[in-house]
């Protein structure tokens, strides 16, 4: 039996890195102090999301892998509490700007980055301006407490992501995110649409899913998101096992047998019936194979 304790946790953020940082850690340590060895943290919390307008200055924000000063701090925190933790940082590598996570083994290890895939664009969440599309493909690792594959907040709309990290080994697959309110139209609310979708990527695929998001009222000039929270684990069924408020800062823990999950997934035959022979469609824009 091989049994691992995850943890989804979320927080509201300011301009101040530090601060932030600081609030992240005292999740970390407390979901570790409740037993938890993957601990997931929200996407960009080393400040507020900056994306909700076009804002040359806020390109500045962007670092480099070796520079970034999250990545450095969670690297000594998972070291200390042997625990494993995707750091979510807005990453400049020369002239390229990306939306990216490190994965940070128990032992304060970089396993590598991956870089976000499906960049959205609309009112409030204007990523296109300040993010390149991601170059390295959907990935998983090999971490101290199993394989894990990790997507960023928009790529979870897209059941290929799950499928294709499912695929390649993924026992457990996470999902840290920003998503709120539209500000365009207040009276949309996304967020049963947005914790069904995650569902159905975890019972397709018989795998456990953890997703973050943030908390609180960000605004930038007229345009202001209320993030909806809501962050929550999801069993190999897709059905919800824990799940945190609209408004409150916390942790979620739960554990699951990953054994177990894979003769469940390995028994339901749901991999051995694939037939990717017909899904040549999925290479294309407009459903066409000409």
């Amino acid at each position: 039996m091989r049994t691992v304790s995850v943890a989804a946790t979320q927080m509201s953020c300011g301009w101040d890195v530090e601060e932030n940082i600081a609030s992240a850690e005292a999740l970390v340590r407390q979901a570790h102090a409740q037993g938890a060895q993957i601990i997931l943290l929200q996407e960009l919390f080393e400040r507020c999301y900056f994306c909700q307008k076009q804002i040359y200055d806020y390109l500045t924000f962007a670092t480099s892998v070796e520079d970034n000063p999250a990545i450095a701090h969670f690297s000594r925190i998972a070291a200390e509490l042997r625990v494993v933790l995707p750091i979510s940082f807005y990453e400049r590598c020369n002239n390229a700007y990306y939306n990216s996570i490190a994965i940070i083994d128990a032992d304060g290890s970089l396993l590598g980055i991956y870089r976000k895939s499906h960049i959205p664009d609309g009112p409030g969440y204007s990523e296109k301006f300040y993010f390149t599309p991601g170059d390295t493909g959907f990935k998983v690792w090999d971490t101290a407490y199993g394989r894990i594959g990790v997507g960023i907040c928009w790529d979870q709309w897209y059941p290929e992501c799950a499928r294709a990290m499912a695929l390649m080994g993924a026992e457990l697959l996470f999902y840290p995110t920003a998503i709120g309110s539209e500000p365009q139209d207040p009276s949309l609310d996304s967020r049963d649409h947005w914790q069904t979708v995650q569902c159905g990527h975890a019972g397709a695929n018989l795998v456990p899913l953890i997703a973050s998001n943030r908390t609180g009222i960000e605004s930038e000039g007229d345009s202001s998101i209320t993030f909806y929270g809501s962050s929550f684990i999801a069993d190999e069924a897709g059905k919800k096992v824990a799940e945190l408020d609209r408004d409150s800062s916390g942790v979620l823990v739960h554990s699951f047998d990953l054994d177990a999950i894979a003769h469940k997934r390995h028994s339901w035959g749901i991999f051995r019936d694939r037939r990717p022979d017909l899904f040549s469609v999925l290479l294309t824009k407009d459903g066409k194979t000409h």
